[in-house]
Formats: C-alpha cells, sequence, structure tokens
C-alpha cells in the first residue's frame, strides 16, 4: 500500500488510526499532543492514565474516543541533541513500533505526524528522511496505507540543497508554453474585413485603432486564398489503398503499456509486489493492470512503474508514450521527475517528498 504525504489536522482524518507524538507521561502536552487530546476528550486522559507512561521510541494504543479514528496510538519521540545520542534510531523507532502496534490491531491505514520536528527541535529535513525511511522499509513486508500529514509549508522541508538543485534545473529547462502573439498581445490582429466592420459599426475596441499594415495584408491574402480554394477529390482507389494500409498497421500494433510492464518486471527478475511497492501503488490497482492489456493508467501510475522498474530516461519516455503521455518542459512537474532519472535517484519518496514541496501531484497513491 502506498505512502500519501497530505495537508492537514491530523484529528481530522478519517482513517484506523492516527499516532500522537507524545511526551513519556501520555497525559497531553502542546503542539500535535494537546490539539488530539483537546479533541478526542477527556476519556482520552483517563485512559492515558492506566498506561503508565511511555519510554522514548515505544509506542501504546487507546481509543479514539471523539475523534474519527478507531486508535490513537501514541509514541514518545527523541529530543533533538545534535545527533550523536542516538536520536535518529529512537525516532526511527518510534514509526516502525506505532506500524506495527497497528498491525497488530488489524489497521488498514494509519497517519503519522513529523514525530519530534516540533519543540523537540529534530531538524525537519533530517524528520522527514527518517519518517520516510522508516515507513517504506516497513511496506516493503507489510500492508497498510501510510499518510505523512503536515498542517502547513512551515512543517516540511526538504533538503536546501536538493531544492536549490531543482529550482536551478527547472530554471534551465522550463519553457513558456503560450504561442508569442499571446504573450505580446491577448489577441490575433483583426484581418481587414473585421477592421472594416469594426470601424463602420463603432466597436470599442483596442485592436481597431491601430494601423493596418502591409504584413497584415500579406496575412489576409493567405488566409483569403485557403478559404477560397476547393478542395481535390479523392479518388475510391486513394481511400482503399490508405484502408489497407491502416489495417496492415493495426495488426502490427507495438506493445500496450501493460504488456511493457510485464516484460519489463520479468526481464529485471522482479516481483509484482516488489515492483507495485517500488511504484508506491496499491495492490489492487496493479491487479488491474495485469488483468488488463489495454489499461490506461494516469500519467503519475505510468511514470510511478517507469521509475519502479528504473528505466533510463528514453525508455521511461517510450513507456509514457505507450500510456499516451509525454515529458514537457512545460511542465514543472514533468521537469522534476526528469532531474531525479537523469541523477539516477529512482527513490519514489524522494521523488514525491521533492514534488509536495514544489505544489505538484504525487507520484503513485
Amino acid at each position: 500500500m502506498p505512502i500519501s504525504i497530505v495537508r492537514n489536522d491530523i484529528t481530522k482524518m478519517k482513517v484506523d488510526a492516527i499516532v500522537n507524538a507524545a511526551n513519556s507521561s501520555l497525559l497531553g502536552g502542546g503542539g500535535v499532543d494537546g490539539a488530539i487530546h483537546r479533541a478526542a476528550g477527556k476519556e482520552l486522559a483517563a485512559e492515558c492514565r492506566t498506561l503508565g507512561g511511555c519510554k522514548t521510541g515505544e509506542a501504546k494504543i487507546t481509543g479514539g474516543y471523539k475523534l474519527p479514528c478507531k486508535y490513537i496510538i501514541h509514541t514518545v519521540g527523541p529530543v533533538w541533541q545534535g545527533g550523536g545520542k542516538g536520536e535518529r534510531d529512537l525516532l526511527y523507532s518510534c514509526y516502525a513500533n506505532s506500524l506495527r502496534l497497528a498491525l497488530k490491531y488489524d489497521c488498514e491505514s494509519i497517519a503519522f505526524p513529523l514525530i519530534s520536528s516540533g519543540i523537540y527541535g529534530y531538524p525537519k529535513d533530517q524528520a522527514l528522511r527518517v519518517a520516510m525511511d522508516a515507513v517504506s522499509d516497513f511496506l516493503c513486508d507489510n500492508e497498510i496505507s501510510v499518510y505523512i500529514v503536515v498542517f502547513d509549508k512551515k512543517s516540511f522541508q526538504i533538503s536546501e540543497r536538493l531544492v536549490s538543485d531543482i529550482e536551478q534545473y527547472i530554471d534551465d529547462n522550463y519553457i513558456d508554453a503560450l504561442p508569442k502573439y499571446r504573450r505580446d498581445r491577448p489577441f490575433p490582429r483583426p484581418s481587414a474585413m473585421m477592421y472594416d466592420m469594426q470601424m463602420t459599426e463603432g466597436c470599442p475596441d483596442e485592436e481597431a485603432s491601430a494601423p493596418y499594415t502591409e504584413d497584415d495584408a500579406e496575412m489576409d491574402a493567405c488566409e483569403a486564398s485557403v478559404m477560397s480554394s476547393e478542395p481535390e477529390p479523392v479518388s475510391v482507389n486513394f481511400i482503399c489503398s490508405n484502408v489497407n494500409e491502416l489495417t496492415g498497421l493495426l495488426h502490427n500494433i507495438d506493445e500496450s503499456f501493460s504488456q511493457m510492464l510485464l516484460r519489463k518486471i520479468d526481464e529485471l527478475g522482479m516481483t509484482d509486489a516488489q515492483c507495485y511497492k517500488k511504484a508506491n501503488i496499491d495492490r489492487k490497482l496493479f491487479s488491474k493492470i495485469r488483468g488488463d492489456i489495454n489499461y490506461k493508467p494516469s500519467k503519475q501510475t505510468a511514470i510511478a512503474f517507469a521509475i519502479a522498474l528504473e528505466l533510463p530516461l528514453e525508455e521511461a519516455k517510450d513507456m509514457l508514450a505507450k500510456a499516451g503521455f509525454a515529458l514537457s518542459r512545460s511542465s514543472k512537474f514533468d521537469i522534476i521527475v526528469e532531474y531525479f532519472i537523469r541523477m539516477g535517484n529512482y527513490n519514489i519518496f524522494e521523488i514525491n517528498e521533492a514534488l509536495f514541496a514544489f505544489d505538484q501531484n504525487l507520484l503513485g497513491a
């Protein structure tokens, strides 16, 4: 099952379990902890008093009470002390133990905040990296939908160097998709006939007062020639020969997206599960693709599988083309994906972190 990064209030998440970044007493505090206790009601604090607290890195579970989730999993993250006091291992354990507890209680979905990244001072970009590492490791052998919930952009950061590199790559490769005349003026210059009508009918148009040049006359003459030309008759033999040619092409049609995907999985010696998990794709969706030779995926899904298969750029473009898509220099989403492929970085979770940071759709999920 996939990992999704979402902007939301974790107390509003309709999942089986939400995770509370608690303090060791489990009796409430500031930040996410306080918000969860207030939203759940006094009954939550009453149950927490029976649990005897919680050690850093461990996790305990309670009911969800007034929240829209079944359970609340409480875990205590480490306080940042510079990174040399085992903080990463402890933070990793918070996620791993919470996920194991969720699985024990038959949860199919779970939502995490970025543990320790608030008043405990863990650098946000490093806290995100640990969260993604722990969750992706767990999902290699287990099935559960995971949400990383951030309240706003301030609570979500990726490496400044990565942001800078991607911004530079976008600057170097982004092309404005609008035609030139759309950038120069809002509409094409009216034809001579339109010009005369505007002058005689008094239509208030800024372009009507513009001088009519030789270039405009030449353009209008060309348009008039095209409009007045008689279409050439098409012979029956011509039609038949083209129908036969088209029929021949259809008999030799190239492999579909699904066929290429399954062929590549076999060539690389991957299992289906390895592929769809690396693609951050739900198992049910993969089953649809495997069962339908003509399945048409979304662009995000097609790219996700190209990433999972670690295809070089030209092969990735070929796979996209079989699904009816292409990478465009006028799309920031496409340019960011191309950047990671060119860099040889096929970690879909890191790619999604970057896409989220640049307000783009995520891959897979």
